[in-house]
C-alpha cells in the first residue's frame, strides 16, 4: 500500500468481483525468486491490465492503487515482482556494515538491510524481462480461461513500476497497445539519474538541519540547484526529512551497490555521509567505463512506439520532475520523429506521448496526511488510464500535456499547458 493513499482515498470498492487468483512463480527462475500473479474475472470486458511494481516491492504492490481500480472495470489484471524479493534485514544494532552488500536505512540507524536485487545473479536487466514474460503469460492464461486472446493489453505501473511500463513500451511494443506511466524512474548513463541527482541531497541535508532549516541557506539552495523541489516545514517535520529519514540514502546504497560496488559506501559510523552523500558518478565513470556500461544497459530510451502517457508530482522529492518525468518527456520528443512531426506547434495535441504534471504531488501519497498541501497523484493517474482507453478504443483525441492545478483535474482545454511554472503552490 505505499503507492495508495490511506482510507478514505483509496480507490472506492463499489462492487463485488467473482473470479480467479492465481499466484506463481517463474520455473525458469534458478533462484525461486520470480513471481506473477493474476486475476481473471468472472465478468470479463475483453481486455488485459499488465502492472509493474514500485520500489522492490512484490507482485501484489498495486493492489489498490490498481488492481481495485481496473477489475472493477471489467480487465483482467496482471502483476509480477520484477523477478526479485523484496529485502533481508542483517541487522538490528550494528553500527558498521555487518555485510558487504548491506544497506542501512538512514544514517543514524543501525538497522541494516540487503536488498535481493543486488544478488549479481538478479541484475536490473530483469526487470524489463519479467514484465514482458508476466504480459506472455498472462495473455496465454486469457485464452486459456476465456477462449479468447485479450483484444487490447495496457501497462500501468508507479515508480520502478513506471519504469518497467517505459521500458516495455521501448522494447516489445507489439506486446502491448499503450500504457500509463506514474512518476517512473528515469535512468540515463549521460544523466539525469539517481546515482547524480541523490547524493547532493544526501551531502546538504546535515549543514540544512543545522541552519534550522533556513530556505536561504547555501544547504538549502544546493538541493534545489540539484533539481529538488523546495522544502516544506511544518514544526520539527520536514518533507525533505521524511524522505532523508526513509528512502534518499538506502536508495542511493542499493543502485551504487548494483553499479558501483567496489565504491566505498560508508567510510565511517552513524551519521556520517561521506561515502553516500560524497559519491561522484561523472569521477567514478572516467575511472571506470564499466559503470557507465552497467548503467546503460538498463537507460530509458525515450524510443517508445506505443501512446504513453505520465503522470509525476511538482513535488517528488525522491525522483524530482526536473530530473525525471520532464527529463524522459525531452528524450520521447527529441529522439522521435513522428512526436517532433505530428506536434510541431508544441501544444502536446498530436503524437503519442503526454506528460501530466500534478501541482504539488509528491513521490508518497501518505506524506499528504503531514503536509496536507501536498495533492494526490493516485486519482490523475487513474484519469489518465480512462483517457488512454478513450484514446486507443474509440479515437479520443488525448488532452494535451498540462499542469493539473490544486483540487483540479486534466483538462482537454487545460489553463496551463505543458509545465508547472512552479513546483510549490501553497
Amino acid at each position: 500500500n505505499v503507492i495508495s493513499p490511506d482510507p478514505p482515498n483509496r480507490t472506492p470498492i463499489t462492487r463485488a468481483v467473482p473470479g480467479f487468483q492465481v499466484t506463481g512463480r517463474f520455473a525458469d527462475d534458478p533462484t525461486g525468486e520470480a513471481r506473477f500473479l493474476l486475476r481473471l474475472p468472472e465478468s470479463w470486458n475483453g481486455n488485459l491490465v499488465v502492472a509493474g511494481a514500485s520500489g522492490t516491492r512484490s507482485e501484489f504492490n498495486g493492489d489498490f492503487a490498481w488492481s481495485d481500480y481496473v477489475l472493477q472495470k471489467g480487465y483482467a489484471y496482471a502483476s509480477q515482482n520484477k523477478g526479485v524479493l523484496n529485502l533481508k534485514i542483517t541487522s538490528l544494532s550494528s553500527p558498521t556494515p555487518p555485510t558487504a552488500n548491506s544497506c542501512r536505512l538512514n544514517p543514524s540507524s543501525q538497522i541494516w538491510v540487503e536488498f535481493y536485487d543486488n544478488d549479481p545473479a538478479k541484475p536490473f536487466t530483469q526487470w524489463t524481462q519479467y514484465f514482458i514474460e508476466a504480459t506472455g503469460l498472462a495473455k496465454r492464461a486469457v485464452k486459456a480461461q476465456y477462449n479468447h486472446h485479450p483484444r487490447r493489453t495496457y501497462a500501468v505501473g508507479t515508480s520502478n513500476g513506471g519504469y518497467q511500463v517505459r521500458r516495455a513500451l521501448e522494447q516489445a511494443p507489439d506486446l502491448f497497445d499503450g500504457g500509463v506511466d506514474w512518476e517512473g524512474t528515469f535512468i540515463d548513463p549521460r544523466g539525469p539519474n539517481i546515482l547524480i541527482d541523490l547524493p547532493p541531497a544526501i551531502s546538504n541535508w546535515p549543514d540544512y538541519v543545522a541552519s534550522g532549516f533556513d530556505p536561504n541557506s547555501q544547504a538549502a539552495r544546493n538541493i534545489e540547484a540539484a533539481g529538488y523541489p523546495p522544502d516544506m516545514v511544518s514544526g520539527s517535520t520536514s518533507l525533505w526529512g521524511l524522505y532523508w529519514v526513509q528512502f534518499w540514502e538506502v536508495t542511493q546504497c542499493q543502485w551504487q551497490k548494483r553499479f558501483d560496488p567496489s565504491w566505498p559506501t560508508y567510510a565511517d559510523g552513524p551519521n556520517n555521509v561521506d561515502g553516500t552523500g560524497g559519491y561522484n558518478y561523472f569521477a567514478r565513470v572516467a575511472n571506470d567505463p564499466s559503470i557507465f556500461s552497467r548503467v546503460a544497459a538498463v537507460a530509458t530510451t525515450g524510443k517508445i512506439k506505443r501512446p504513453l502517457i505520465t503522470v509525476a508530482g511538482t513535488m517528488d522529492a525522491l525522483l524530482p520532475i526536473k530530473r525525471g518525468a520532464r527529463a524522459y518527456e525531452a528524450l520521447v520528443r527529441g529522439g522521435d520523429r513522428r512526436e517532433r512531426d505530428d506536434d510541431d506547434d508544441g501544444d502536446g495535441r498530436s503524437g503519442r506521448y503526454r506528460l501530466y504534471e500534478v501541482q504539488n504531488g509528491n513521490h508518497i501519497e501518505t506524506f499528504k496526511n503531514t503536509f496536507p498541501q501536498l495533492e494526490l497523484i493516485q486519482p490523475h493517474a487513474q484519469k489518465a488510464f480512462d483517457l488512454l482507453i478513450d484514446h486507443i478504443e474509440h479515437g479520443a483525441r488525448l488532452p494535451p500535456s498540462q499542469c493539473i492545478p490544486r483540487g483540479g483535474a486534466i483538462a482537454s482545454a487545460p489553463s496551463q499547458r505543458g509545465h508547472c511554472p512552479n513546483l510549490f503552490v501553497p
